[in-house]
């Protein structure tokens, strides 16, 4: 047996995931410790946070495979009511699946293939396992002074997230894998978590977390059987080749959780990794997979309906890097789909916000759900990492129950006010440099910089008031509190603009051969700011004669 043959990583047991601690301190543990002590735990570290989820997912997996469900909602209650989750029975199933946590197992390394090589027995440099983000930014760059390696944990973590989130492109040509043409791999698409955008529920701990994710077996659209729902390490091991010819379609979420988009080997010298062979996995399409995925919103697509010829397809929701998590509040809340046309909706919410809201229902949840918004953007041909998005939004689970329409209603149309409000400030910000004798194309450098100071401004101040929504709030008190602020808050940016505005800009400018002054630009600004919020503005009086 060679030196290879003999060496293990068992991420059972060895220390690999990092976490911090609710008093603070931050501590790298192994699956059963993680496991063991999640209640101690506020919660997964990753190199990245698209790591974070994937390691949040992996966790998952695991979590279902132990409790073989949980079966029904009874059975998740008694696991949230616990004061710890059952970690004697984790670690037991674990160590059933023993050799397929083993990250260097000669046979079945953990999510890798074992004796995967190219017709040439090329490898590549650990930059194409590792995200650079951005793009062309190596990772730990105190690193560079010689060859990349990553340690044995490093490593674990990475593989997991190329698993979820690597970018397409040409791949190395597996031996073995009827796809490959010329000694290439050609592109399939990105990792699947790559393709959604992701949402993440966290509660105070990591074991409230956890069970917040842990959607039962028999919920809604996403019920399935726990011997037909399996996570990697209870399927046979894969080869270099796809599972089934064209691809085989998800079973559920937990299959997605572990989903091998790529064939992977680490290659190893010593104590540390020092180079990857990454080729192509399990295509996976994206198309009305919200039966399986709980973890991103929906859009409905008029594009991909005309071009599959089908009469409706649902598309994940993909994150948008400049816009913070409220102003997609809409296609995050169930109870806004009532706001919606009686056509088929244009946005489905994550079925594990609409699992929480029906827990909420039934047995209450005495907490504030942190929901999580993580995802990556990528490059031309989705072949790069461009970005990373990471952002988080407290809400009372009130918001996330179905039925709670008013509350939804109440807090969608409140973006919508602060979207129009924003949008009057930019209005504003570009008939002053009109006033100020500047060329249409001048004008949208001071329009597009005033709406994202009214974002900017408008941010923290939203948080603050969506995270006060509560059973008992009054909607038409709660609608005129966030018009009020808002209203301050452009009204003070506005009179900052007109202050800083130059002499010229009273005078003013003929625009379209009409003349356009500094008190022309403020009228029309506080016209707009009323129309936004009009709850800001009460009804004059009427006048008795």
């Amino acid at each position: 047996m060679s030196e290879d043959d003999r060496r293990s990583f068992d991420l059972i047991s060895q220390p690999w995931l990092s976490a911090r601690t609710t008093a603070g301190t931050t501590e790298q543990l192994s699956l059963a410790g993680v496991f063991r002590r999640a209640h101690e735990l506020t919660g997964l570290l990753g190199d990245v946070p698209t790591q974070v989820f994937a390691l949040s997912r992996l966790l998952l997996g695991v979590l279902h495979g132990a409790m073989r469900g949980p079966r029904d909602i009874d059975e998740w209650e008694a696991l949230w009511e616990a004061d710890s989750l059952p970690a004697d029975t984790i670690e037991q199933y674990l160590r059933r699946h023993g050799d397929r946590f083993d990250l260097l197992h000669p046979e079945t390394p953990f999510f890798q293939v074992a004796g995967l090589h190219t017709a040439k027995q090329e490898t590549s440099e650990l930059s194409k396992l590792i995200a650079d983000v951005p793009n062309g930014h190596p990772f730990f760059t105190t690193r560079l002074g010689g060859r990349l390696s990553l340690s044995f944990a490093e490593a674990a973590r990475w593989v997991v997230h190329a698993q979820a989130f690597d970018p397409s492109g040409i791949k190395s040509g597996a031996v073995g894998d009827s796809r490959v043409k010329g000694g290439k791999g050609y592109p399939i698409g990105v990792g699947w978590s790559g393709l959604l955008g992701g949402v993440l529920p966290e509660g105070r701990t990591l074991k409230q977390t956890l069970l917040l994710n842990l959607i039962s077996r028999d919920y809604g659209a996403l019920a399935r059987r726990a011997d037909e729902d399996l996570p990697v390490w209870e399927r046979p091991p894969v080869g270099p080749a796809e599972e089934e010819p064209g691809g085989r379609a998800a079973t559920g979420p937990v299959d997605l959780y572990t989903w091998q988009s790529r064939r992977i080997r680490l290659v190893c010298e010593g104590e540390r990794v020092v180079g990857v062979l990454i080729c192509n996995g399990e295509r996976a399409t994206p198309q009305n997979r919200h039966n399986v995925e709980p973890h991103t919103a929906w859009r409905r697509s008029q594009a991909q309906e005309k071009k599959l010829g089908v009469a409706l397809v649902y598309m994940p929701r993909e994150h948008e890097p400049e816009r913070a998590i409220w102003r997609g509040l809409q296609s995050l809340l169930p109870g806004a789909r009532a706001t919606q046309s009686t056509d088929a909706a244009a946005y489905l919410s994550p079925t594990v916000l609409e699992w929480i809201g029906r827990v909420d229902n039934e047995i209450g949840l005495d907490l504030a759900v942190r929901v999580r918004t993580i995802g990556m953007t990528y490059g031309a041909q989705s072949s790069t990492t461009a970005d990373i998005i990471d952002d988080a939004l407290s809400l009372h689970p009130i918001l996330l129950r179905q039925d709670a329409t008013d509350l939804a209603g109440v807090a969608v149309s409140c973006v919508a006010a602060a979207e129009s409000a924003a949008k009057a400030l930019g209005g504003l910000a570009r008939d002053l440099a009109a006033a100020a004798g500047c060329g249409r194309d001048e004008r949208e450098g001071p329009r597009t910089r005033a709406i994202e100071s009214a974002f900017a401004e408008l941010d923290p101040r939203f948080r603050t008031w969506v995270a006060g929504l509560r059973a008992d709030t009054e909607v038409v008190a709660a609608q005129v509190e966030w018009h009020e602020t808002a209203n301050a808050v452009i009204r003070e940016l506005g009179d900052y603009l007109i202050s800083r505005a130059p002499a010229k800009a009273w005078r003013g400018r003929a625009v379209d051969k009409r003349l356009v002054t500094l008190f022309d630009a403020d009228r029309w600004f506080r016209a707009g700011l009323r129309k936004a919020l009009p709850l800001a503005y009460p009804a004059p009086a009427p006048v008795v004669s």
